[in-house]
């Protein structure tokens, strides 16, 4: 193919944060998923609830929402990162070239 450029689909750096995202993806929707309900939600919203908050929450829970919250930010690192990359760096460490 005479004067044609192909451009590459993915750069290094860019397929190590895209992979990081996905597993921290799917890392962070199984944390919320262990969450205990504590009601709330769209039947408050109408009265259709009545959640009472007795007691204090266990380590357990702490510990989960702590995690919760650090896998959150290594996601919103990671979206930040591929904004970045895609924005000012496109062509840093192609694939494919030696």
């Amino acid at each position: 193919m005479l004067g044609v450029t192909v451009a590459p689909l993915m750069t290094w750096p860019i397929l190590t944060v895209s992979i990081l995202l996905v597993i921290t993806s799917v890392i962070l929707a199984l944390f919320i998923l262990l969450h205990k309900s504590r009601g709330g939600g769209m039947s408050d919203l109408f009265g259709g609830g009545m959640s009472t908050s007795m007691g204090g929450t266990s380590a357990a829970e702490r510990n989960l929402d702590r995690l919760t919250i650090g896998v959150g930010l290594v996601w919103l690192a990671c979206i930040m990162a591929l904004l970045v990359l895609y924005r000012y760096f496109p062509d840093f460490g192609l694939l494919g070239q030696g």
